[in-house]
């Protein structure tokens, strides 16, 4: 790390731990308070279902556009806008009657989050660059922790309407980055290029990652991605199933996020020590064993412990995909992301699908597969590439 920049970097470092958590506490209140959007809207299960369709093709929209414009010079504009834009679309989501306002709501709020996602996750890929150690897993766990704050208030104001709590988080959270739209441009700066990058040709900045390796990255995040929306979506049902109260339940997806920060915290000071394929496969490992133990128990005790077991397994995986993917600049990290989310798009209903040919703790065994073959692919998808 450049010393002489050291407060700057410290500074950014703060700035995009901001951003990460507030991206989690926005799309945290958002997914919480879906039911409330659907009954005052009037809207039927499968108008609900083309809604989210709406907001993950926005998704997919706005990280392909934002891969092509994160250029350093203008991750300060995509970061501020990209905020301030899905700020201003929680509120308006929150005021939509019909489902035609719901459609063009969510496509917007889905664009404006992959926008930032991207600018967010380029702009740590080039924090972690210039510090020259991993910050990135510590960045990720901010948005984790984000998510559960953004849970945590959507329950404690379950009885207020949604329509003002999206507007007071919207105002909130576009006040927040209109507040730091001139800390920002510190990522632009030229002292958060790293020092090989500052006194090397620009062709020769980085080696740049192969066709190839791409894809499997990209794959490995979509088995990553497909596991966090099974837990997401199948955890409490799971318990469900074996009997637990309706808090027991619920406590699974909560163990299973507090799980994976608490993986992410640390996985920066892991990765430093011990490499990141060595970490990720690791992880991935436990994540397997973990859910297929607790999938075997048929208990809620080894249950509860299985989907712990498996948040933190995968808690530095997607960190340590996105780093990799860094390697060849936004557009790369756009990629990785893009098929990452078919993943957690496609994930949840496969798994449904499965369960009815079979039981939902035999489908459930698809993302403890998954996450086997991210531990055997994890070495040959994050090494170093040679230049």
């Amino acid at each position: 790390m450049n010393q002489a920049a050291a407060p700057e970097l410290a500074r950014s470092r703060r700035l995009l731990t901001g951003y990460f958590a507030g991206l989690g506490v926005v799309m945290a209140v958002w997914g919480a308070r879906i039911p409330a959007v659907q009954n005052t809207a009037q809207v039927t299960t499968a108008g609900l279902a083309l809604v989210l369709l709406a907001a993950a093709l926005g998704v997919v929209a706005g990280l392909k556009t934002g891969g092509h414009l994160a250029h350093p010079s203008r991750l300060p504009a995509l970061l501020t806008g990209g905020a301030i834009s899905l700020a201003a679309c929680l509120a308006v989501l929150g005021a939509c009657r019909s489902l035609g306002n719901l459609l063009v709501a969510a496509f917007v709020f889905g664009a404006a989050h992959g926008v930032l996602d991207v600018a967010a996750n380029a702009a740590a890929v080039r924090c972690q660059d210039a510090f020259g150690r991993p910050v990135m897993a510590g960045l990720h766990a901010s948005y984790s922790l984000g998510a559960l704050t953004g849970a945590a208030l959507a329950a404690a104001t379950a009885h207020t309407s949604h329509t003002v709590l999206f507007a007071a988080v919207g105002a909130s959270a576009a006040a927040a980055a209109g507040a730091t739209t001139r800390l920002t441009r510190t990522l632009a700066s030229p002292e958060l290029e790293p020092v090989h990058n500052r006194v090397a040709p620009v062709s020769d900045r980085r080696a740049g990652l192969s066709r190839p390796r791409l894809w499997l990255l990209g794959a490995l995040a979509a088995a990553t991605l497909l596991g966090e929306g099974a837990a997401a979506d199948w955890a409490s049902v799971h318990l469900h199933d074996l009997g637990a109260t309706a808090a027991t339940s619920a406590a699974a997806y909560a163990a299973y996020s507090a799980a994976m920060a608490t993986g992410r915290l640390a996985g920066d000071r892991l990765t430093a020590r011990f490499g990141t394929p060595a970490v990720v496969r690791t992880g991935a490992a436990l994540a397997a064993l973990g859910l297929s133990t607790g999938l075997a128990g048929s208990t809620i005790t080894f249950a509860l412990c299985g989907w712990t077991a498996f948040g933190l397994g995968l808690s530095v995986t997607i960190p340590s995909l996105i780093t990799a993917a860094g390697a060849s600049g936004p557009r790369a990290v756009a990629t990785v992301a893009v098929i990452g989310y078919i993943g957690l798009l496609a994930g949840p209903a496969l798994i449904g699908a499965l369960a009815t040919l079979t039981t939902l703790p035999h489908a459930l065994l698809l993302p403890a597969l998954l996450a086997t073959a991210v531990a055997a692919l994890a070495p040959k998808a994050l090494e170093k590439p040679t230049p």
